[in-house]
This record gives structure tokens, C-alpha cells and sequence, in this order.
């Protein structure tokens, strides 16, 4: 078993490798003046299985790149078997045509991926569950439940809490947490005019004097959660936090955040922290290494994946 990391987050894939007690294979990722990438992987990898580490998140397109010529690499190096580990999966949230003459990038992506020498994929919390049949290899998608509804637990002891799904999408992925915790459940109504604008309708449930925690898979502009947060502070909630896997993040959203009337956002490692992430004052990090690691020892092992969350 090896690991490789490319250059996306190469904090997680070191953390991963210690989890594991195993060194990060030695190569080369680097980019030639006009920024073409270029990988030369400077260890035997015949016959082994290989893992690669790499959330394709901002800058998208280099960071697909980047996995796409490490993949075709591995494969030319005659690896046994080749699995694309990708903790935040780009494009997901292009899944279906949303409008005439639009494009289904999530599959264009799936295609490249696989035809790029992956054998199977490993991923956390995919926008839209259906992607995974978008491959015509494995794919497992890790959920943050678990890891979430322990630190709830933690963070919440004995305090009135309320599960709150940011949008109709995500009510499965709150209910997951909301049984696990079992407590009650309430959905904001949302109406998205464009992407990247949302304005809330309506709660759906009672959440006056409750510590409402938002659900969600992922934050980009944090202009729902933002909303979503003075929704349920206007319905009455005591407090507001949010739990949110990938930490997108992107333009002034973290500046949106610390303003609004959300406590805490606890976000993963599956995207690389910036520095304003770091700074902000009511966002903080979970690590996703230990489940990373034993989801791909298991793989190694050929043993129970989907047993991590029973």
C-alpha cells in the first residue's frame, strides 16, 4: 500500500499517511513555465496499491489536472490497483441539466477520472448521492455523520438542541444526525433564484428557544447559511451553529460568516484552510484523516467499508 499527494492539500495526505504509519510516496508534481503540470513518480510502484490524495477544490481545474496526470502515471508504472482519493469532489454540484443546453459536468468529470487510470474512488459527503453512479468503478462516499455527532454531543451536553437542514436537498443528511442524536428536526424553505442567491421562505418546525445546528454538505458563498441564521433567530432560536463537511469558503463568505449571527461553523480539512479561514473567530476545523485512513486501510484489506457507520 502507497500513498501519494499532490500539492491540493498535502497537510490532510501527510496526517492520513501518519494515521496509517506509512511514509507518502516520493514524487515529483510541478507545473513548467506556461504552468502545464508535469508527475514523475520517484519510487517503485509495480504491483502495489496505490492511493492518491487530492480534494479537487479551488483552483479547480489545476487540482483535477493535477489528479488526472498523477492517475495516467500510476497506470503507465504498471500499479496493481489505483484509488483516486478525492475528500472534496469538484463539479458535484453540476449533477443534472438545469437548463436547456446546459452541460452534466459531474459525469464529464467521472468519465476523466476513470479513464485516467482510477480503479476505484473515495470520497466524503457528495453533493448528490447519485454521482456515485456516475462511475463505472467502485466508489465509496464517507459520510461526516459519525465524526459530527460526537463532537455535537461534546460541544451540546445537555443543552436543548434542534437539527436544522439548511434547504429540502439536505433533510436526509440532517435526518442521519438528528436520529443518531435523537432529536428533533427542523427544515428552512428555500428559494434559489440563481446560483450563489438564496432567500429563505419559511421554518418548518418550532425552534423558539432552541440551539439550532445547521446541516450541510458544503459552504461556498455562506449566503444560505447566513440567511438561514437570521431566519431561525427571527423564528426565535436561541442560538445558531452550523456543521458543514467542505469548507468551500470562496470570495468574502468568510467575511459574511463572522458578521452573522452564527456562533460556531465546524468545517473539515477536506479543503485546505486559508489564512482568513484560520483567522475567523467562529470557524473551526474537524480533522478527517483517522476516518480517511481506516476507510482506505479497510479498502486495502478488502474488508467492510460501509461498516464505518453502522
Amino acid at each position: 500500500m502507497k500513498i501519494v499527494a499532490c500539492n491540493a492539500n498535502r497537510p490532510l495526505a501527510e496526517a492520513v499517511a501518519a494515521q496509517l504509519n506509512l511514509p507518502l510516496t516520493k514524487a515529483s508534481i510541478r507545473r513548467f513555465a506556461d504552468m502545464e503540470v508535469f508527475v514523475e513518480i520517484l519510487e517503485n510502484v509495480r504491483g502495489e496499491d496505490v492511493f492518491v490524495v487530492q480534494p479537487t477544490s479551488f483552483p479547480a481545474n489545476d487540482n483535477l489536472m493535477e489528479l488526472l496526470i498523477t492517475l495516467d502515471a500510476l497506470r503507465r508504472s504498471s500499479a496493481r490497483r489505483v484509488t483516486a482519493v478525492i475528500p472534496y469532489f469538484g463539479y458535484a454540484r453540476q449533477d443534472r441539466k438545469t437548463a436547456s443546453r446546459s452541460p452534466i459536468s459531474a459525469k464529464l468529470v467521472a468519465n476523466l477520472i476513470t479513464e485516467a487510470g482510477a480503479n476505484r474512488v473515495l470520497t466524503m459527503d457528495l453533493h448528490a448521492a447519485q454521482i456515485q453512479g456516475f462511475f463505472d468503478i467502485p466508489v465509496d462516499n464517507l459520510y461526516a455523520a459519525p465524526l459530527y455527532s460526537r463532537d455535537i454531543q461534546e460541544q451540546y451536553n445537555g443543552r436543548d438542541i434542534m437539527i436544522v437542514s439548511p434547504d429540502v436537498g439536505g433533510v436526509v443528511r440532517a435526518r442521519m444526525i438528528a436520529t443518531r442524536l435523537n432529536c428533533d428536526l427542523a427544515i428552512i424553505d428555500k428559494r434559489r433564484e440563481r446560483a450563489g442567491v438564496s432567500e429563505v421562505m419559511n421554518v418548518i418546525g418550532d425552534v423558539e428557544e432552541r440551539d439550532c445546528i445547521l446541516v450541510d454538505d458544503m459552504v461556498d458563498s455562506g449566503g444560505t447559511h447566513c440567511n438561514a441564521a437570521d431566519a431561525l433567530k427571527r423564528h426565535g432560536a436561541r442560538s445558531v451553529s452550523a456543521y458543514v463537511t467542505h469548507g468551500v469558503l470562496s470570495g468574502g463568505a468568510v467575511a459574511r460568516i463572522t458578521s452573522s449571527p452564527i456562533e460556531m461553523m465546524t468545517i473539515t480539512d477536506s479543503i485546505l484552510a486559508t489564512e482568513a479561514v484560520k483567522k475567523a473567530h467562529n470557524v473551526r476545523e474537524l480533522t478527517i484523516a483517522p476516518l480517511l485512513a481506516e476507510a482506505m486501510r479497510r479498502i486495502s484489506e478488502e474488508s467492510s467499508v460501509s461498516s464505518l457507520f453502522d
